[in-house]
């Protein structure tokens, strides 16, 4: 029997799949678009091969990018730039170095992934070599997001100075996003003095970029705050039989409340016998200490860890998706959480993913 695919569905589904982190889903999408379709586009490998890349499965990721039958630019450059997102900042450069021995460019936008890699590597002159090469060697002057790139690499690295400097010597002008970066690397780094340096110059240039957490020194953990923990079963506008469940910090909205709260209760005290002590300082509610540290165990990413530790099977990786950075005390968290559950944690927050296993991370602690 002819099976007749509608190609916008597919890549409708291939979206969600990406975007939910429903890797289970995307297999299955994969897999029916290889029986539908005798022999898919190269732009429909290359959105297959970033679905398995947005749901933090880097190794059927190449899978596809391998067995291509042809490739095109666009497929090396969302490899590289997604393995340098999961972590795989070797893998990344490797593979660009590959892509220049085949006798092919790279473009402004490649470089972007290539210093997101070398961040993620913490090398700093591999990364300044590449800014240098993309100049000398290939004609490609650097636009402002390369610069704000170079910035982030340096100081997800920890040379926070160096940072500074290239700053300073930049040859187009400061913008508040450079500077704003650097606050935010500083202060994740502990480096408050440089953080509030940077943040008077935000203030100067765009006093609409400081809220009241950014104005005391914090990294800001919003209200709004939310993270989503992606359930078996999953489910968003009829394209998938899906379930997602949401959480704001302090959420007692879902059924499960009473589990979510004991399950986290428990793995407090396991927690405080590994060596955790909450950092409170990422709590700006003028409050009491014991308070403090109520509300911290009740962030979003905590909620979303208890509800898919409760509902996946043991041993199963749990994927939690984050709408803003994740806070320098859930991630010390996560990771112990991920030593005492014996589970890898993968965690898509707006910068980067976090693998954890065994009570590290796949960031290094720079992020």
């Amino acid at each position: 029997m002819q099976v007749t695919v509608n190609f916008d569905c597919l890549l409708r589904l291939i979206s969600v799949c990406g975007e939910s982190m429903a890797l289970k889903e995307a297999k299955q999408v994969h897999e029916h678009i290889m029986r539908a379709m005798s022999s898919p586009d190269v732009n429909t490998y290359n959105k297959i091969m970033e679905m398995y890349s947005k749901c933090g499965a880097m190794d059927d990721a190449l899978d596809v990018f391998n067995n291509m039958p042809e490739r095109d630019w666009i497929s090396w450059d969302t490899m590289i730039t997604w393995l340098a997102k999961n972590e795989l900042g070797e893998d990344a450069i490797d593979l660009f170095t590959q892509f220049k021995e085949a006798g092919f460019r790279p473009n402004s936008k490649m470089f972007i992934g290539v210093f997101l890699a070398c961040g993620v590597l913490g090398d700093m002159d591999e990364g300044m070599f590449h800014l240098i090469s993309m100049k000398n060697d290939f004609d490609i002057i650097p636009t402002m997001e390369h610069h704000l790139s170079i910035v982030q690499m340096l100081g997800s690295a920890g040379y926070l100075d160096e940072a500074l400097e290239f700053i300073h010597k930049m040859h187009l002008e400061q913008n508040v996003n450079v500077w704003e970066t650097l606050m935010y690397l500083s202060r994740v780094q502990g480096n408050l003095e440089l953080g509030d340096r940077c943040a008077e110059i935000v203030e100067q240039l765009d006093p609409t970029r400081l809220d009241k957490e950014s104005k005391a020194g914090l990294v800001p953990v919003r209200a709004s705050d939310i993270a989503l923990v992606r359930e078996k079963k999953l489910a968003s506008q009829n394209l998938l039989e899906r379930r997602t469940q949401g959480y704001r910090a302090g959420d007692k909205s879902s059924p499960d409340t009473d589990k979510i709260y004991g399950l986290l209760r428990n793995l407090k005290a396991q927690m405080i016998e590994a060596g955790y002590v909450p950092e409170t300082r990422f709590v700006l509610h003028d409050v009491d200490q014991e308070s403090k540290e109520e509300a911290i165990h009740a962030h979003s990413e905590r909620l979303a860890l208890a509800q898919g530790f409760l509902t996946s099977p043991a041993r199963m990786p749990v994927r939690v998706t984050k709408n803003l950075r994740v806070c320098g005390d859930c991630h010390n968290a996560c990771k112990i959480i991920s030593y005492i559950v014996g589970r890898q944690l993968i965690m898509r927050d707006n910068k980067r993913f976090h693998h954890m296993k065994d009570g590290v991370c796949s960031c290094n602690d720079y992020w």
